[in-house]
């Protein structure tokens, strides 16, 4: 298995304890986290030289990350295993799943790349690289049944974890924060990739609100030692030291079930604050050059998970050169001040939450081990 991030070491540990269930025997290796170690995975690069987000950072660890993957094939083709998951992390485990796939090994990706929202011509790369695709999102398995490409929809863990009413008093009470004030959410990004554009936008965003509500504390969860120092350099330089804010190590779930709103960085915690039915703002920045040749390959009029899942414009979306603090001071405070619309957006997020919870390690470990009989017979 490889997994390239926190997200897909969830994923990764919530799949490994779901055939451990099944199978006490299988044993599991490649590349993973801690909640993958955990259930006695064992791991033979750290997880975070695959953490790089964009074209010109990925550039940037292009040689590293390459190294890793050939010493990684030339490992697998060598112990052949009985079964590869690449767990997310396409632009990684694709051309490794190609490999292994070629040699006799079955393959399975785990999250379909992002085919539905750009880079449709991956579908044919797609094809001849994986035995299966286990997908996240309902919309996915037509395009891949229509490919000619194996599929099964496993829902998303995520749905699973969180509960569809949240203790918000509970919450608050756990992190210490004021019963009686507007509590927001600030989710940045979880990368020091990502810090680098976001950190200053999102503390000059809040500094900008709280000049227009005062009464309001803002929860920021921190993914790393390295990414809290990112975001505490830009408090210092940004005048932002004076901010009602409390920084957190991890508990970015804790953080959204005691937020009333939310600016988040788009991606998975787009979804995470959606589940947690948390009226939203979505934005995102990124190298000028990554989003240059990232725009030219979108077709879908908008990127976050939540709008995509809602198939309209559920969501504000401010990406890169909108993203501005006043801009996204302003669009706070219009949907602070709009009743209707919050209602509209938890009204849908429950929607999503019930259509994505679907037992998720259950159906994708039932998946993987039919793909692994298969493939013994």
């Amino acid at each position: 298995m490889v997994a390239g991030e926190a997200s897909g070491d969830l994923l990764g540990g919530h799949l490994i304890a779901a055939l451990k269930a099944k199978r006490p025997g299988l044993r599991f290796s490649g590349i993973g986290g801690p909640l993958m170690q955990v259930h006695g995975f064992e791991t033979y690069f750290p997880m975070e030289k695959l953490s790089v987000r964009g074209y010109v950072e990925v550039l940037r660890h292009y040689r590293e990350i390459m190294d890793i993957r050939k010493r990684l094939a030339s490992l697998l083709l060598e112990q052949r295993p009985a079964l590869f998951v690449g767990v997310d992390a396409p632009d990684f485990n694709l051309d490794l799943e190609r490999q292994l796939k070629q040699a006799g090994i079955p393959a399975i990706q785990y999250v379909s790349p992002t085919i539905w929202a750009w880079r449709a011509w991956r579908l044919r790369r797609i094809a001849r690289s994986v035995t299966h695709v286990l997908a996240l999102f309902p919309f996915e398995p037509p395009l891949y049944e229509k490919a000619g490409v194996p599929v099964t929809y496993v829902g998303h863990p995520l749905a699973d974890v969180i509960p569809y009413d949240i203790p918000k008093a509970e919450a608050r009470a756990q992190l210490r924060l004021p019963t009686n004030k507007l509590v927001i959410a600030l989710l940045p990004g979880s990368r020091r990739s990502e810090l680098e554009y976001m950190a200053e936008l999102f503390v000059k965003t809040a500094r900008r609100f709280y000049e227009e509500v005062k009464d309001v504390h803002f929860v920021c969860p921190t993914a790393s030692r390295g990414t809290r120092d990112m975001l505490e350099a830009a408090l210092r330089h940004h005048a932002g030291m004076e901010l009602p804010l409390t920084l957190l190590f991890g508990h970015s779930h804790e953080a959204l079930a005691a937020a009333d709103l939310a600016l988040v960085a788009s991606g998975t915690a787009s979804l995470e604050a959606a589940l947690f039915k948390v009226p939203m703002i979505v934005t995102y920045k990124m190298s000028p050059m990554t989003w240059l040749l990232m725009r030219r390959m979108l077709y879908m009029p908008y990127v976050g998970l939540p709008n995509i899942l809602a198939g309209e414009f559920l969501v504000s979306e401010f990406i890169q050169d909108k993203a501005n603090p006043g801009a996204l001071a302003s669009a706070l405070i219009d949907l602070l001040h709009d009743a209707p619309r919050r209602r509209l957006q938890i009204e849908r997020f429950r929607e999503i939450h019930a259509t994505l919870r679907q037992n998720t390690a259950e159906k994708a470990a039932v998946a993987v081990l039919s793909v692994l009989e298969r493939a013994r017979a």
